[in-house]
């Protein structure tokens, strides 16, 4: 049997009703039905999109994960059939917070929705973080600024994009990777975003791109770490300005200099 039939069986048996049942709400005979279950027959697209919002599971979860290992009520449901796997707790009911490395960015983006992948990375607890889902990110080398290499980035799980606030950080899961950055408002296909550093210019990423959306509630900085202060942004801003009055003075030193 495969993981599907598995599936929809168990998922009939958690409701309690016939194979005559759940046959005619779907509007297919019992027969076909009965072969989905016992794995003597794959059903096609149409039917499988039926199955999956008769139950309300994602059809990714229904064909590719063993649901029986993990309670559906604590599985969160996205939109667009996408879904974030359980919160793990310990014995005592505390939650994991995974540990996503910068350099394994990617097979966090094919492996999310893997309970083997999500299960072999590192994890850690911090008591003061309850009553949400939270993922930690590791920065590495200049991957997230501002944050120093090694920094561990903690967020938590954003459901809706429409949830986003102006000028809140967060830690954007796109399909070109993982980043650090400042919301600063959603439009109706991209949502913009800009870098700590006032030098770079805001910029949009596709909402279709997007693939979670953590808001940022802790850093934890490297050992040994050293801050370096930066001057504020009017300082910064006195600078740049000297510094163009210094080379417009040159050009027109050099440009006297030529018509002598």
């Amino acid at each position: 049997m495969s993981i599907f039939s598995e599936n929809i069986r168990f998922l009939r048996d958690q409701k309690k009703i016939s194979q005559a049942k759940i046959s005619a709400d779907l509007t297919i005979t019992r027969e076909r039905y009965a072969k989905y279950e016992d794995g003597r027959s794959e059903p096609p697209i149409e039917i499988l999109l039926r199955i999956s919002k008769y139950h309300k599971v994602s059809i990714d979860l229904l064909v590719s994960i063993d649901i029986r290992k993990y309670p559906l009520d604590d599985i969160v449901k996205l939109p667009g059939n996408k879904i974030i796997l359980p919160v793990v707790v310990d014995s005592n009911g505390d939650n994991f917070i995974e540990i996503v490395p910068q350099k394994a960015s990617m097979g966090y983006l094919n492996g999310y929705s893997d309970p083997e992948y999500m299960e072999n990375l590192q994890k850690m607890q911090l008591p003061f973080l309850k009553n949400g889902k939270f993922r930690a990110f590791l920065a590495d080398g200049d991957s997230m600024p501002p944050f120093a290499d090694q920094s561990i980035i903690i967020g938590e799980y954003v459901e809706r994009p429409e949830d986003l606030k102006a000028k809140k950080e967060y830690i954007f899961v796109t399909t070109e990777g993982i980043t650090y950055k400042t919301f600063v408002k959603r439009n109706s296909r991209t949502i913009t975003v800009a870098a700590d550093n006032m030098f770079y210019e805001p910029y949009d990423i596709l909402l279709k791109d997007v693939v979670e959306i953590w808001r940022y509630v802790r850093g934890i900085l490297p050992q040994d770490y050293k801050p370096h202060y930066l001057p504020d942004e009017e300082s910064l801003k006195n600078l740049v300005n000297d510094a163009k009055r210094s080379i417009s003075n040159l050009e027109n030193r050099l440009l006297n200099m030529k018509t002598k």
